[in-house]
């Protein structure tokens, strides 16, 4: 991926040397070229295409927004009730993040998100435990953790 990102950028300097052109609109189109030369031209190259995990990063962190703007809405429509009607309790949530960095990634997005808050990880790295402040329905809470967050970290880090 490193390579293929300092080939682009070289490729980059190279459209701009051609143009004798120095300004930051012929680097991008340089750019772009290039993105496009190493999409090509990448059976020949080693690794992934690198973009894609690019774009993985990107669709993570939209995700992250989707997720916090749902969140933020059933905590507000928690708050405006007249009557607190909330079931809170702790979900044990087992994981398939193997590396410290993807469990860590995956703790802070799952806190970040209002109403819910990591509590402990189990010492070989398995089972989130998480306090909800709703739990109605565990199964939707951790199939919506795994289908989510969980999926995403995976497609960015693998």
């Amino acid at each position: 991926m490193a390579f293929q990102f300092i080939l682009n950028i070289t490729i980059a300097f190279v459209w701009m040397f051609l143009y004798n052109e120095w300004t930051f609109s012929f680097f991008l189109v340089g750019f772009i070229v290039g993105a496009l030369l190493i999409l090509v031209m990448r059976r020949y190259l080693p690794g992934d295409y690198y973009l894609r995990r690019v774009w993985n990063v990107i669709v993570l962190l939209l995700l992250l927004l989707r997720e916090l703007i749902s969140a933020n809405i059933l905590v507000l429509k928690y708050i405006l009730q007249p009557k607190l009607n909330i079931k809170p309790g702790i979900v044990a949530v087992e994981t398939e993040l193997k590396s410290d960095f993807e469990i860590t990634l995956l703790a802070f997005l799952v806190t970040l998100t209002p109403g819910t808050l990591i509590l402990e990880i189990s010492p070989d790295n398995s089972t989130l435990y998480i306090h909800v402040m709703d739990i109605r329905d565990m199964d939707i809470i951790t199939k919506s953790i795994r289908g989510t967050f969980e999926r995403a970290i995976m497609e960015v880090t693998r």
